[in-house]
């Protein structure tokens, strides 16, 4: 299982690249296919929605077949087909179903990994194991930074795809060869569904945090950085993939600091509550931020927002004490569900509004930032009357 977790965080690595590499590529597109800002918030949109659309599904094929072929079949015909399309793809419409399908690839990887932490693992170290999981993963971040801005440069952004795609399908034979789904548990087993989750009051307080809490530093990261600092501060390609490397790089730091958190604090909601507390701060120094200050201080303020989004983890944490035993495949998936469904919905909703704020608004970015941090305001006003919850 060691090696099958190996696999999984391989897979995981390729997800977190998938959802991200949209900001690197801008130039290229907008130069190739005419893709504009508001195209590819929408493509990158679509990732998460179509993401978080699957987490239904997901959840209930965990649980009913188990981590093994739900991960295999979903990475291989997903993940590897999805960036084969898009390495052919010839209009911006192409690149929207391709991201449409690379979702539906990477949506059980995280959340095999996690049904096998909370099915095999000890309870008190599921945050330690999810933050490291997602911590690890989190190369991928860092691979469609800098990495991926070389990668183009080098060999065009259509035959690095290609690659991509046939690096998805040899992962995908990996999780096939290595992976080992959790003894079944015995007898007549309580039957249930996602609705019974949704009658869980003390998870009521929990969902808008979970859907406001990744947002701000995926949509960033994965595409606004791009816009903003070619447009703000007339970066290059490399220039965005050295900024997208600190701010990942930063988002990483924090995936290994929450998971332990909670135990050396003795809480999860108030972990929570302190890290999305300073990525609102993040959000609001980049408005305020003076009009001639460099890319560096930005950087550095969109690190801080990169490093608290990594809350994800204790989130699940949180809650997952709350769910039944039986229904702990479709409960991880539900939480995942708020978190990357808000991530895509706050994409196609700031792709929208900046086209509004560029005609209107002084500096739309701004505009974007100050909506950002309100956003992580108001998930944080409802989280404060939650039930904490440790085991």
């Amino acid at each position: 299982m060691r090696i099958g977790l190996i696999c999984l965080v391989l897979g995981y690595v390729l997800s977190q690249f998938y959802r991200a590499f949209l900001a690197v590529l801008t130039p290229a597109l907008e130069a190739d296919l005419g893709a504009t800002s508001a195209d590819l918030a929408f493509a990158s949109g679509l990732w998460f929605l179509v993401f978080a659309a699957m987490q239904i599904p997901v959840g209930e094929a965990l649980d009913r077949i188990g981590p093994r072929i739900t991960a295999v079949t979903l990475f291989a015909v997903g993940g590897a087909g999805g960036a084969m399309l898009f390495a052919v793809a010839q209009t911006p419409a192409h690149i929207t179903w391709a991201m449409a399908l690379i979702g539906v690839g990477c949506s059980p990887v995280l959340m095999a990994a996690y049904y096998i932490f909370a099915k095999m693992y000890p309870a008190a170290m599921f945050s330690t194991l999810a933050g490291a999981m997602i911590g690890f993963g989190s190369l991928g971040n860092l691979a469609s930074s800098a990495p991926m801005a070389w990668a183009v440069d080098a060999l065009g952004w259509r035959e690095t795809m290609v690659a991509l795609a046939v690096l998805t399908l040899l992962v995908s034979v990996a999780l096939w060869l290595t992976v080992k789904d959790p003894p079944k548990t015995t007898g007549d087993a309580p039957k249930g569904s996602v609705l019974d989750l949704l009658k869980i009051r003390a998870l009521w307080l929990i969902f808008p945090m979970m859907f406001v809490n990744y947002a701000p530093a995926a949509g960033i990261r994965g595409l606004w950085v791009g816009p903003y600092g070619a447009e703000q501060f007339g970066a290059d390609t490399a220039l965005i993939g050295t900024v997208t490397l600190v701010m990942g790089l930063a988002m990483i730091a924090g995936n290994f600091l929450y998971g332990p958190a909670d135990r050396w604090l003795g809480t999860r909601k108030w972990v929570v509550f302190g890290g999305n507390g300073l990525g609102a701060l993040g959000c609001f120094a980049l408005v305020v931020m003076p009009g001639d200050a460099s890319i560096w201080t930005a950087t550095a303020f969109l690190s801080l927002i990169g490093f608290a989004g990594g809350s994800f983890p204790v989130l699940i944490a949180h809650a997952r004490p709350f769910f039944p035993e039986h229904l702990t495949g479709r409960g991880v998936t539900l939480l995942n569900l708020f978190g990357i469904g808000g991530v895509g919905i706050m994409q196609i909703v700031t792709g929208r509004l900046f086209e509004g704020w560029e005609a209107t608004a002084h500096d739309p970015f701004r505009s974007l930032f100050l909506f950002y941090g309100v956003l992580i305001c108001c998930g944080l006003a409802l989280y404060a009357f939650s039930q904490d919850r440790t085991d």
